[in-house]
């Protein structure tokens, strides 16, 4: 079988080769004395942000195999499963990357499940295993979107994306912890691709199953009250005065705009 390289999963593909790092070569030397220098409050934010973001990163990380399984099953393009092998790589890569920010500048264990609310289980303990691992037996496309709809769209495209948000506005926007938020940069980088890869694969189905669009919207709109949910569940901590003056306004309509910017982009292919 022969590849056709300007397929987008395989220009991400080569993106992904191109741009490889590696997260034992980023300096935590600021970031061990900005955390030193920080409020316990500003802590605990931060160990909630990242705590949040390594678990999810965990359960992405056990999660995807199945659709590479699914598409490689549903006899789909080659270009799809060789993208999705490089998507492995990096959920692996950022699993490691977060612990080892913990060793390196927190340096005392971290209870991270006391950090989880009921919302957060719920997407990734819950929704993303189930509509994952149903591929193990079931191939076919709705199947797919579904599964795509919640790890790419909700999980990586609003709740991640949200994430990133908030990590620019609590560390970058003060010149803080350098090393932190150069990796949430990588990690940004490599979710863009997956983002964009998940994109596309909606697109094309929906291309070939207009009925498909129904199920893609029916997912993605009973998931985002939960996703919302999990964002004002982690101001409501701290009674919507978040160490750094984060605004729970802002990102709920950051998160906002994230959603709507994708389903406009699928449902163009819909025609």
């Amino acid at each position: 079988m022969r590849i056709c390289h300007q397929l987008p999963p395989m220009l991400d593909y080569h993106k992904a080769k191109e741009l490889i790092w590696d997260p034992r070569t980023i300096s935590l030397s600021q970031d061990q004395r900005d955390w030193a220098a920080m409020t316990p409050d500003q802590q605990e934010v931060i160990l909630l942000l990242c705590s949040l973001f390594h678990m999810g990163e965990e359960a992405v990380a056990h999660d995807l195999a199945p659709l590479l399984i699914a598409i490689r099953r549903s006899g789909a393009y080659l270009e799809d499963e060789m993208f999705l092998t490089t998507q492995l790589f990096e959920e692996a890569k950022h699993v490691e990357w977060f612990d080892r920010w913990f060793d390196e500048v927190v340096k005392r264990p971290i209870e991270m499940s006391s950090f989880l609310g009921e919302e957060y289980k719920t997407i990734f303990y819950e929704e993303l295993p189930k509509s994952l691992n149903r591929l193990l037996t079931d191939h076919s496309t709705r199947a797919q979107a579904e599964a795509v709809a919640t790890y790419h769209m909700i999980i990586e495209g609003v709740l991640a994306e949200t994430g990133y948000h908030g990590f620019v506005r609590a560390l970058k926007d003060r010149n803080l912890m350098p090393g932190l938020v150069t990796g949430i940069r990588y990690v940004q980088q490599d979710e863009a691709r997956h983002i964009a890869f998940g994109i596309y694969l909606l697109q094309r189905l929906v291309r070939a199953d207009r009925a498909l669009w129904d199920v893609i919207q029916n997912r993605l709109n009973s998931l985002l009250p939960v996703a919302t949910g999990l964002i004002q569940d982690i101001f409501a901590r701290y009674e919507n005065q978040m160490p750094f003056g984060l605004d729970v306004t802002e990102f709920v309509n950051y998160a906002a705009r994230q959603f709507n910017f994708r389903v406009n982009a699928i449902e163009r292919a819909v025609g």
